[in-house]
């Protein structure tokens, strides 16, 4: 009778194992090291060239920024989401299943800030580390993303340019518009 409460206890410490594990504190540190550097690149752009002018640093800056982390940290980095501007940032079958996981959870009243998952999963037949993050919106993000019809003319005009198949708007602040992503091959 006594294992049982001991099992119990090791069943419940478990979870909390898994997300100390040396790697997920790593991905962590990175996944939350991009999104601040975007913002700021962001509010300098929106400053010089208003939110019409930002459209171009989140097409252009953002994947480079993503790609120089990448470099720097040995991880693969990129946006997804489900209502995706970017046709690359359309999520893969894993990550997918976060960002609903993530909008479930959000929506039963936990922090979208804090909403992640990390898993050693299969691809291609290889253990690979697979960590997600969400991504709220911010205020600064409503003014390309927000509701359609609190859309700048010129955001408006500039979205129809650059992404004619654009799904990305209709956010108020702290919704999750999206994630961060990161893989890499575990040893």
């Amino acid at each position: 009778m006594r294992v049982i409460p001991w099992l119990m206890l090791l069943a419940a410490a478990l979870p909390a194992l898994a997300a100390d594990d040396p790697w997920v504190a790593e991905a962590r540190g990175v996944a939350a090291a991009v999104p601040p550097k975007l913002l700021a690149v962001l509010t300098e752009a929106i400053a010089q060239g208003g939110p019409e002018g930002a459209i171009g640093v989140c097409r252009d800056k953002a994947p480079q920024m993503a790609q120089a982390a990448s470099a720097q940290s040995g991880w693969q980095i990129r946006r997804v989401s489900l209502l995706n501007r970017n046709p690359r940032a359309v999520p893969d079958n894993w990550e997918k299943a976060a960002l609903v996981d993530f909008d479930r959870r959000a929506a039963a009243g936990e922090n979208p800030a804090a909403l992640e998952r990390a898993e050693v999963v299969p691809v291609d037949g290889r253990p690979t580390y697979r960590y997600v993050r969400a991504l709220p919106t911010q205020e600064l993000c409503t003014s390309c993303h927000g509701a359609p019809e609190k859309l700048s003319p010129a955001v408006v005009a500039r979205l129809r340019e650059l992404y004619p198949d654009d799904r990305a708007v209709g956010y108020s602040p702290g919704q999750i518009r999206g994630a961060i992503t990161l893989k890499r091959p575990a040893p």
